[in-house]
């Protein structure tokens, strides 16, 4: 039998890297469980093992989107598989300032600059550290090495550390 993920990844039409495929214009029935699980430091498994191949977490990060009943799905225009995530199912391994606006670097290599739309908030699981609102429902929880970067461009305002980012002001604690 031909592995499954190699089968699921070529149910994907091609897009755009930047834009994505449109998952909001995909609505197939359930297909069921897939055992893919996102562990909380953002590394994928399947069946046990990790996904190793970066172009294919990328894929399927790219197909990924949490609904209105909190749980995530891998769609297709024709499936729709759940898969597990312990945390959020995305890191951001770096953060950059681009002229007035911050830039995250997620671990698929995708860059998301941070707006109202994209969001920075705070994860009281881990102490705090920011994460990032991302679409579909998706977040991406910030690395060591990039919380660090974001603090060292934060400054204190009304008692507060913030940083600003494309006009928007993000607390920091």
């Amino acid at each position: 039998m031909a592995d499954p993920l190699e089968f699921l990844a070529g149910q994907v039409p091609a897009v755009k890297a930047k834009q994505g495929p449109p998952l909001e214009r995909w609505h197939p029935p359930l297909s069921g469980d897939i055992d893919i699980r996102v562990a909380a430091d953002g590394r994928w498994y399947h069946e046990g093992g990790q996904i190793k191949r970066e172009t294919l977490v990328a894929l399927f990060a790219s197909i990924l989107r949490r609904e209105e009943d909190g749980e995530y799905y891998l769609v297709t225009p024709v499936e729709k598989w759940r898969i597990q995530v312990e945390l959020h199912p995305l890191v951001v391994t770096d953060m950059n300032r681009e002229g007035d606006t911050l830039v995250a670097r997620l671990n698929t290599g995708r860059e998301v600059a941070i707006d109202s739309a994209h969001a920075l908030f705070l994860e009281p699981e881990v102490g705090d550290v920011a994460g990032v609102r991302l679409a579909h429902g998706l977040s991406a929880l910030l690395t060591r090495p990039a919380w660090y970067r974001l603090v060292e461009s934060a400054e204190e305002r009304d008692s507060i550390l913030q940083v600003c980012s494309a006009g928007t002001w993000f607390p920091l604690q």
